[in-house]
Order: C-alpha cells, then sequence, then structure tokens
C-alpha cells in the first residue's frame, strides 16, 4: 500500500472513533440526565404523599440560635426519604465522583440541594474544601456518613474533620418509615411505599472545639457512630 493511503486510512480511522465517543458520550448524558429526572419525580411523587412526623425539633434550632450551622449526618440507606424531608434548603451534599454519582447529583439538585462531588476514596480534600465554603457562606452541610460504599452503618470521619474546621455543629438524624421496600444493597436502601408514615429522629448538636486533641476527636467520633446508632434502633422499633 503507498504510504500516503496508509496516512488516510488511518485518519480515517481516527475520524472514526473520534465519531463514536461523541456518540456513545451524548448516549452517557442522556442516560444520566433521564436517571436524574426520573429519580427526582419518584421522589417528588411518593414523598408528598408521606404522612411524616418528627422529634425534638429544637435541636435544630438550637444550632442555628447559636449563629452557626449545621453538618446533616445519617445512614446512605434513607438518602430517598431525607432528600424529600430535606428539600429546598440549600444544603450541599457529598456525592459520589462515581459515574453512578453523576444522576444522583443532578436528581438531588432539582430538589435544592449543592453537590461537592467527592467520597471518602477519592476528591473528598476537594470536596471538603467545597463544603466548608459553602459553610462560611452560610449553608449548610450533608453527608451519608457511611457511604459512598460502606461499610453499613459505620460513621467516617468527614462530619468531625469538617466541623473541627469550621466550627459548624453535627446533627444526626434518622428517618424511619413504617412501610416501605428494602433492596438487597450493601446499605439495605429503603424506598417508601406511597402514604406512608415516617419518624424523622434528631439527636442533640456534637460540637467539635478547633483544637480539639486526637484523643478527643476519637471520642467525639464514637459519641456520634453511637448517636446514629441509638437514632436508627429507636427510630426502626416504631415499626
Amino acid at each position: 500500500m503507498p504510504r500516503g493511503n496508509g496516512e488516510a486510512a488511518r485518519r480515517n480511522l481516527k475520524r472514526e472513533a473520534q465519531a463514536q465517543s461523541r456518540a456513545a458520550s451524548i448516549v452517557d448524558r442522556f442516560k444520566v440526565w433521564f436517571i436524574g429526572w426520573v429519580g427526582h419525580w419518584v421522589i417528588q411523587i411518593v414523598g408528598c404523599t408521606m404522612r411524616w412526623e418528627s422529634e425534638d425539633d429544637e435541636h435544630l434550632e438550637e444550632i442555628y440560635k447559636s449563629g452557626n450551622r449545621a453538618i446533616f449526618t445519617f445512614w446512605h440507606g434513607r438518602i430517598f426519604p431525607a432528600t424529600y424531608y430535606w428539600r429546598h434548603r440549600g444544603i450541599v451534599v457529598m456525592t459520589s465522583m462515581s459515574r453512578d454519582g453523576e444522576p444522583i447529583a443532578q436528581c438531588i439538585q432539582r430538589f435544592g440541594y449543592g453537590a461537592a462531588r467527592g467520597s471518602s476514596s477519592t476528591g473528598w480534600v476537594k470536596a471538603l474544601a467545597e463544603m466548608s465554603r459553602a459553610i462560611h457562606h452560610g449553608r449548610d452541610a450533608a453527608f451519608t456518613v457511611d457511604g459512598p460504599r460502606g461499610p453499613r452503618y459505620e460513621a467516617q470521619q468527614g462530619p468531625i474533620i469538617l466541623a473541627r474546621k469550621t466550627g459548624a455543629a453535627i446533627f444526626c438524624f434518622h428517618i424511619s418509615m413504617k412501610y416501605r421496600i428494602q433492596l438487597k444493597t450493601w446499605d439495605e436502601f429503603q424506598i417508601p411505599l406511597p402514604f406512608t408514615k415516617a419518624i424523622v429522629l434528631k439527636a442533640a448538636p456534637i460540637w467539635v472545639p478547633p483544637d480539639a486533641s486526637e484523643a478527643h476527636l476519637r471520642a467525639l467520633h464514637d459519641k456520634m457512630q453511637n448517636t446514629l446508632d441509638d437514632l436508627r434502633k429507636r427510630g426502626d422499633s416504631r415499626w
């Protein structure tokens, strides 16, 4: 084959590969957009039928009256009801940087949340910096504290680090539903059934001093873990 013909063939193959890549990218973006919208409408429709109860609302008010912001802290398996219950408050949520995290980010943004992309394993420093800036600008932050991949019901360090850095209070809560579908996933993800009763349990704030020692930080982490465990046991035992 003449040299010119070989170079032309390589250029054609390169153009074809680029065209295929663009087509795949368009399909992927559509899938993300579609999943995000479907998730939004399912949560919106089911959430507005639920019969909500809450306890100990004064704990969140205590944080705001002190002039500080809250770091909402809860288990990954309760994302569905939490997304609806705390909607349109401008809370910035740490969301996974994986491909699975993109439709979740788009879904929660439609409920008025901000998305700081990162996780305990990837990009967490950048995400914590973004959440810190949001708190300093008067917004709250949130963690699914055993996410994005577990272990289930084992709290990670993110809220402790952010609270120490910003002075915001860790605000633990748990949502339990009477009628729900529990998926066989690592986080025991729960989807509420329409018109179910749901109880939102809220705990007293956990404050992390900026000069806390390592031993004090470990004790506060244990306190956060025990608080979340207690809320889950009390809430889920209702039904």
